[in-house]
């Protein structure tokens, strides 16, 4: 369907569509650069028949605009294909995003098929039943330990809770002193001092 080019190690696929969206949008330049040119022309040709009347000239100056006029049909006829030949390009590229977009949809239904053949309804409904059976299990379990507590039992624990409780309230941290802290100075002056009132207290 198309053809490869390679170029620096890298190759690029270019597809038929690709190369009919690139000549349209060729043609469509080649038209507008001609309706450019011809546009110039009708503006000179209008300010020559303007200038051949009032020189007197009026027949030629008639020819003149005749030969303007059938130009303006030229013009408009190109601007029509113009807008064909875009609206083409257009159709194209649109539709090449379409055919993208239907092998995006192909590639996901097959991982979809692949993903259902390996694990089959057969296969959900037991992995749910299962499920199903340890939770029930699970549930009993609980029911028990909840049933196999008696009332004895159940004052105890909230008891015990109780006391954590009162043990966590009466947990308190150390207050954080608010005096400033001494200097290193007074610490130094404060030493002797000390060490004097130690050894009164050794010798008496």
């Amino acid at each position: 369907m198309g053809n490869v080019f390679a170029r620096k190690g890298c190759s690029s696929r270019v597809t038929e569509q690709d190369l009919a969206i690139l000549q349209l949008k060729q043609q469509r330049d080649k038209l507008k650069q001609y309706q450019r040119k011809l546009t110039v022309q009708l503006e000179k040709e209008r300010l020559l028949a303007k200038q051949l009347l009032k020189n007197g000239k009026k027949e030629r100056a008639l020819l003149l605009l005749k030969k303007k006029r059938y130009q303006d049909q030229l013009l408009d006829k190109t601007e029509t294909q113009i807008n064909n030949l875009e609206r083409m390009a257009q159709d194209l590229e649109f539709a090449q995003i379409e055919v993208k977009f239907l092998e995006g949809l192909k590639v996901g239904n097959d991982c979809l098929k692949k993903m259902h053949e390996a694990l089959s309804i057969e296969e959900v409904e037991r992995i749910m039943e299962e499920t199903q059976d340890a939770i029930e299990y699970q549930k009993q379990i609980d029911e028990m330990v909840a049933g196999s507590l008696s009332q004895e039992d159940e004052e105890a624990v909230l008891a015990e809770l109780e006391a954590i409780t009162q043990d966590e309230d009466e947990f308190e941290l150390p207050e954080v002193p608010t005096e400033p802290l001494p200097v290193v100075d007074e610490l130094k002056e404060r030493e002797p001092a000390k060490a004097k009132q130690d050894g009164e207290i050794l010798l008496a």
